[in-house]
């Protein structure tokens, strides 16, 4: 499979003067999050041809994306991401050039690291406390302010308490980006065993047939390791 048919491209003009102006093959930025090797070899294989290329995958989820305050990260040569800033600034409000090709990839695995073993803890945060017989929009109001604060237990949190399990990002994309991460922690040499942990869950959570649900979905799996139904619970 060639380079060009394993990715989606965003095809942009780059002007150093304009921008971001019109549709042409001058610059290509990849916003999907796949392997930090597939940028490199697409930046080399572009500057053969004469083309700038830069990986921009981003985070935000789906609220992030309809607001345009979504969180780019970038790799790529720092003139052709200054120039392109307008097209950043049309979607996102946190837009950091990480370094250079790769760079961007690379920040997105350590991004869906976080969220992973996040994840889990606030499911498992709100499975004690509905077992705990405590009301869980109050649990909110104490724990979302301190310490244990995050995006993740403001936005999916009531969502997970209203049994709203409609994708932001499907399971079944996020186990793809755990996978990659994954495979670039064994080349480093190093053991992430949480965010192993938490792949394995999301698999389990996708044969139950959750592929295409959110990654909030989790509550379901790990509430069916506690015995009950979390969508029927009083």
């Amino acid at each position: 499979m060639t380079t060009q048919s394993r990715i989606e491209w965003t095809e942009q003009t780059w002007n150093p003067t304009t921008g971001c102006t019109k549709i042409s093959p001058g610059c290509k930025h990849n916003m999907t999050t796949s392997e930090p090797s597939l940028a490199v070899e697409i930046a080399e294989a572009a500057k053969k041809k004469g083309v700038h290329a830069v990986d921009a995958p981003v985070s935000g989820g789906d609220i992030g994306a309809r607001e345009a305050r979504l969180s780019i990260m970038i790799g790529g040569e720092k003139v052709v991401i200054d120039a392109l800033k307008p097209c950043w600034e049309a979607m996102g409000k946190t837009i950091v050039h990480q370094g250079p090709a790769g760079a961007g990839q690379h920040t997105k695995m350590v991004n869906q690291t976080l969220i992973a073993s996040g994840m889990i803890a606030l499911c498992e945060g709100l499975l004690y406390a509905y077992k705990a017989g405590l009301d869980l929009n109050t649990v909110l109001l104490s724990v979302g302010p301190g310490a244990a604060g995050s995006w993740s237990l403001a936005n999916y949190g009531p969502r997970i308490i209203k049994n709203d399990f409609a994708p932001g990002f499907a399971v079944e994309h996020f186990i793809k980006d755990m996978g990659i991460a994954l495979e670039e922690s064994k080349r480093m040499g190093i053991a992430m065993p949480g965010l192993a942990l938490a792949h394995q869950l999301y698999v389990s959570l996708k044969a139950q047939g959750h592929g295409r649900d959110g990654t909030q979905s989790l509550q379901l799996a790990l509430a069916r390791l506690a015995n009950f139904d979390w969508k029927a619970r009083g």
